[in-house]
């Protein structure tokens, strides 16, 4: 059974989609796969198909950043941490420079998401219901909340006591 473009294409997709925590490397394996590997369709990509895989990679890191900042993951096996998000972030932002592409709109989600994590966790941390799980330093939490347009200046004085002690 020979397999057509488009599942070809459609395959390469899902390997980016669903890669590890780093879809940028997933994204140039497909696209050598498809274009130049020796096993490969040896396909030259119009303008759309590589979209659709750099989006496929883009979604990708957004559920990476995103994942570590849902308050309902803290205590299950897939949990990294602010420190991974704050990473992945930057991963993230290096990969839309790289591909001309705009991180502001994704940037203010994920301000959202911080707003939403920060206020979930002080609140148990405050009723005693588990220690903190926020494993990165004040000054690493502030910039990325600065980056992200959170704060312009700084967190909340309180969030200190919730971070890792430099």
């Amino acid at each position: 059974m020979t397999i057509t473009v488009d599942e070809h294409l459609d395959n390469e997709w899902f390997v980016v989609r669903h890669s590890g925590e780093i879809p940028e490397i997933a994204l140039y394996a497909a696209r050598h796969y498809l274009t130049e590997a020796e096993d490969g369709p040896k396909m030259n990509l119009s303008p759309d198909q590589w979209r659709m895989l750099l989006e496929a990679a883009g979604q990708r890191y957004r559920e990476i950043i995103l994942r570590d900042m849902e308050p309902q993951n803290r205590n299950t096996s897939i949990y990294r941490g602010l420190a991974r998000s704050i990473a992945n972030y930057q991963r993230f932002e290096c990969f839309c420079r790289r591909q001309g592409v705009d991180a502001r709109e994704f940037g203010r989600e994920v301000a959202v998401a911080l707003l939403l994590f920060l206020a979930a966790e002080s609140v148990d941390v405050a009723k005693g219901a588990r220690a903190s799980c926020i494993n990165c330093s004040y000054k690493e939490l502030n910039d990325f909340a600065r980056k992200v347009g959170l704060v312009r200046k700084s967190l909340p004085s309180y969030v200190r006591h919730l971070c890792r002690q430099e």
